[in-house]
């Protein structure tokens, strides 16, 4: 069909009832409220909010051992670090989430450059390099960390579900680095393991974990949901 039989096509057909045309808009214009606009500075700050309580709720629980054996310039270092961190992965979500928002960098990179600060700093703080009970030790740090990210992951959704992601990949990723910096602040405040090869690994670990698992749940929920039902 060509562009003249389709414009035939179209004023042949008979016309829509007005009457028809008022009740369609009358069912719609009611429901219309003003939507208030997100503020990407509140949801930025609430989620900063939301990364530091979860991280010293767990350290409370856990006991703040860590802290208590570092020195002021490892404290300095380390939680300056984290805190700056944060504020990044923070905005990231939060652009991520607001359609046409400036994204000054993408949740991969960003991630990856908060991974290698983070163990070049620990690789300066802690002149301990030893080994042993490495992987005893460290599995345990980076299940209290992949722990203490759960509630952290789970408020950010609270703040975060109010936007619409264009790429529900890397808002995700984002906000699980968002949770894993939480679950890393909480190591730092309780872990009392000051061994650079331990920090380095099985601290900084918690981060990409908790990246990968909020890039791949946007991808399973929707496959999942998708399935017929048996």
């Amino acid at each position: 069909m060509n562009d003249r039989e389709l414009d035939r096509a179209l004023h042949q057909s008979p016309p829509v009832d007005p009457a028809v045309l008022r009740r369609i808009a009358g069912g719609i214009v009611p429901d219309l409220e003003p939507v208030q606009p997100l503020s990407p500075r509140l949801l930025a700050a609430q989620l900063i909010v939301v990364a530091a309580v979860v991280a010293f709720a767990g350290a409370a629980l856990l006991g703040f051992f860590g802290v208590r054996r570092l020195t002021t310039a490892q404290s300095a270092a380390i939680f300056t670090t984290v805190a700056v961190f944060l504020c990044f992965t923070a905005v990231i979500s939060t652009a991520a989430i607001i359609p046409g928002a400036r994204q000054r960098l993408r949740p991969a990179t960003l991630i990856a450059l908060a991974c290698a600060v983070l163990v070049g700093i620990f690789a300066r703080a802690f002149p301990d390099y030893s080994t042993a009970s490495f992987v005893h030790e460290g599995i345990r740090c980076l299940t209290a960390g992949v722990l203490n990210a759960i509630p952290a992951a789970l408020l950010a959704w609270l703040v975060l579900r109010r936007g619409f992601a264009v790429n529900p990949t890397a808002a995700g990723a984002a906000a699980g680095a968002l949770a894993g910096l939480a679950g890393v602040l909480m190591l730092e405040l309780h872990c009392p393991i000051l061994k650079a090869p331990h920090a380095m690994v099985w601290h900084v670990a918690v981060i990409p974990v908790c990246a990968a698992v909020g890039g791949l749940l946007p991808r399973i929920a929707p496959a999942r949901s998708s399935r017929p039902p048996e």
